[in-house]
């Protein structure tokens, strides 16, 4: 494929490249660890993955980890998977997420947004105060370093408060969104037994309450491990019999008492989608959250006290937990609790200006949306505080990249990032010293070796490959949860590439350090030997006003054939006849390649999702080959699960 693409988009001027907190780093790591001291962000991304304990040592001090035991050395041991951080060494999250609270007292550490849009702050003394008086009452509640403690919340201050107190006591936090069914609650709690579960009564979303009470109700009878139920009024209603009030056990004055925790302690456990059997269920550490979330939101993000961080997500989504971490960096976090598009599409953009965002992150679905509804955010809403737009969950199309420019500012920082629940971090993404190229993302993150390898191993440029990382990163999995052996864990990532993490995407390293994501490489479309991610097709065919949303699907026969389907949710209001499908086939033709013009245009109901909105893409393909549903998909993992008969019953008549 070609990556010319010579002029950037937008390119930070010296000022702004003087003023970065990287800028800075690699000025005194050069001094003080042997960095380049020329050669700008090229340079030092070498280094960091050349000399990767220096890199990471250097990055403790820079941002004044606090280690209560000294470590013996960087990398004990650098195998993956089970590569060894800091031996020796104990610290602990939550003592970091709230040192600003020392020097910003009165200042807002939370903002919290619902869909009135009125945000309304939490200082750092108040948050601090509630997370101490919530981590003695679940010591008294015999809370003890690694038992688990889950929410079913949503993005509210008390989510922040309940995981900042867990990861206090040295217990393991874990979450789900309460538009969460009650199955896939279960299929995601049952395998960690909790000890605790704080719950709201119900959520607002889209202008309307949502009672939960039935599934908390259910969730209680099914997680016979639990001491305790906490229950947060959202909806004003009484906590149910043996729960406990969530004001009583935050009202005390009591200062944080931190267990010191070994660095590889578990901090958390995220969830992957779960497409198919139960979710797996990623443990990640205290110490490798730490330090990864430090590189990537005060160097890569260049976050800092000054700064008021937003991200649109859910608690069921690793970009929550990523938000929450702008706590490190001394930040304000903007907590949004509602939906994405209430009242209107123009949301997001009124919650930025309100809040006064200096980083604004979305998702590229999001992005895409505003363009197809005509929002013009520069013109309706004051965003001169925003500097950056982040977007991630798909890949920015280029028509993304060029709205953002267009229709924001000119002089905005574009950071499309890629990374995955399984290391609740970015691979590759934003870089504030770097030019941004239209449909790129700015160059693989510090201390991640990210290459594009073929089949056999080999390192491409300029060419589609699989995503891999041939280093360790502190964040990668300590471990997925019941999964004794090892076995799940390896073959998630080092079954293709043995000792080096395969993530499962196609991308292209371009010969200038940029970074193309083509979609998942599971379900990369492969006619005639030539490799097309599926997200290209998206980009393209999405354009037509008449499309609303797509799937592309490609599937080997058994006869040794390919058949390749588009399958299309179409606007209102708009007709599948000769004429659109001969623009879509066309579009396909001249603007991709005309070996990916689509087999059959089949229209459908509507596009499946996970419940973190991702296309459902190989349990799709899965159906096609005549896998029963029940084997092809966790029913628990899908936002709409009748969309799927359709697919179920499509094969049936094939076959």
């Amino acid at each position: 494929m070609s990556t010319a693409n010579p002029l950037p988009l937008w390119q930070p001027d010296p000022q702004r490249i003087a003023q970065a907190q990287i800028t800075k780093f690699q000025s005194w790591a050069a001094e003080h660890h042997g960095a380049p001291a020329l050669g700008g962000y090229p340079a030092l991304h070498r280094w960091s993955v050349d000399e990767l304990e220096a890199f990471w040592k250097a990055v403790t001090q820079w941002f004044d980890v606090r280690f209560t035991s000294p470590y013996a050395r960087v990398l004990g041991d650098r195998s993956m998977p089970g590569a060894e951080w800091f031996p020796g060494a104990t610290l602990n999250y939550a003592e970091h997420a709230l040192r600003a609270a020392a020097t910003r007292a009165d200042e807002p550490a939370l903002l919290h947004v619902d869909e009135t849009h009125e945000p309304r702050p939490v200082t750092w003394t108040e948050l601090r105060r509630q997370v101490g008086a919530l981590a003695a009452e679940l010591r008294a509640l015999g809370v003890r370093p690694g038992d688990r403690v889950s929410g079913y919340l949503p993005n509210i201050p008390q989510a922040v408060v309940a995981l900042l107190a867990t990861a206090a006591v040295g217990a393991v936090w874990t979450s789900c969104a309460p538009d969460f069914g009650a199955r896939s609650v279960l299929d995601r709690f049952q395998q960690v037994e909790p000890v605790v579960l704080f719950t709201v009564d119900g959520y607002r979303y889209g202008g309307k309450e949502h009672d939960r009470r039935d599934v908390v109700t259910e969730l209680r009878r099914e997680l016979p491990t639990l001491r305790a139920v906490v229950h947060i009024p959202l909806l004003g209603t009484e906590a149910p019999e043996g729960a406990l009030e969530w004001s009583d056990l935050t009202s005390a004055d009591v200062d944080p008492v931190f267990e010191p925790v070994p660095f590889d302690h578990p901090l958390w456990v995220l969830y992957s989608s779960g497409t198919t059997g139960l979710p797996k269920a990623i443990v990640q550490s205290q110490g490798g959250i730490l330090v990864e979330h430090l590189k990537q939101l005060g160097l890569h993000c260049d976050l800092g006290p000054g700064d008021r961080f937003f991200w649109y997500t859910s608690t069921g989504w690793m970009m929550w937990n990523f938000l929450v971490s702008g706590l490190l960096t001394g930040t304000t976090v903007i907590l949004y609790d509602g939906s994405p598009g209430h009242p209107d599409t123009g949301a997001q953009w009124r919650i930025a200006e309100r809040t006064g965002a200096t980083l604004f992150g979305t998702s590229a679905a999001y992005v895409m949306a505003c363009r197809k509804a005509e929002v013009h955010p520069s013109r309706d809403f004051d965003l001169s505080t925003v500097r950056c737009v982040a977007t991630t969950g798909s890949p920015l199309p280029p028509d993304g990249f060029r709205w953002l420019h267009d229709e924001v500012r000119e002089d905005l920082w574009i950071a499309s990032v890629s990374g995955g629940t399984d290391v609740c971090s970015c691979f590759a993404g934003a870089v504030p010293t770097l030019p941004v190229h239209i449909g790129e993302l700015q160059a693989p993150c510090l201390g991640t070796d990210l290459q594009s390898w073929d089949p056999n191993g080999t390192p491409l440029i300029d060419e589609v490959g699989e995503l891999v990382v041939t280093n360790p990163m502190p964040s990668m999995p300590i471990h997925f949860w019941n999964d004794p052996d090892g076995s799940r864990y390896h073959d998630s990532y080092f079954a293709m590439y043995p000792g080096v993490w395969r993530h499962g995407d196609w991308i292209t390293l371009t010969s200038r350090g940029s970074v193309i994501i083509h979609g998942r490489s599971d379900s990369t479309l492969n006619r005639q030997g030539v490799r097309m991610g599926s997200a290209d097709i998206y980009e393209a065919v999405e354009r037509l006003p008449e499309i609303k949303e797509s799937l592309v699907i490609g599937v080997e026969q058994p006869d040794g054939g390919y058949w390749m389907p588009l399958f299309v949710q179409l606007a209102p209001g708009a007709v599948l006849d000769d004429a659109l499908l001969d623009r879509i086939k066309r579009t396909i033709r001249e603007q991709l390649s005309p070996r990916h013009v689509p087999d059959e245009v089949i229209e459908v109901p509507g596009i499946p999702h996970t419940l973190t909105g991702k296309r459902i893409e190989v349990p799709v393909k899965r159906l096609l080959q005549g896998t029963p549903l029940d084997k092809a998909v966790n029913p628990g993992s899908v936002d709409d699960l009748d969309l799927l008969r359709f697919y179920e019953e499509l094969a049936r008549k094939r076959a």
